[in-house]
């Protein structure tokens, strides 16, 4: 029974350095330096692939794709 709650805190303290090293990690990314660089891909004009960007085309896509579900879903069905 002793040996059950001296394996838990060894697993707690464990799980707690794992922990805090990561939390150093995440905090040692966020200290980059600013290069200050500024990259404009904006490209301007009527682009070919100016079509993807309308979220109504992204609607419509998923609609039919929920309809196609459906209708594969439902087909097995009939007799």
């Amino acid at each position: 029974m002793e040996l059950k709650k001296v394996f838990s805190k060894l697993q707690f303290f464990a799980l707690a350095v794992i922990l805090s090293f990561t939390t150093l990690l995440v905090k040692a990314q966020d200290k980059a330096a600013d290069l200050k660089i500024d990259v404009d891909v904006d490209k301007g004009g009527d682009a070919p692939a100016d079509w993807m960007n309308n979220p109504m085309i992204w609607v419509a896509g998923a609609v039919v794709l929920i309809i196609l579900v459906a209708l594969i879903a439902r087909g097995g069905d009939r007799k």
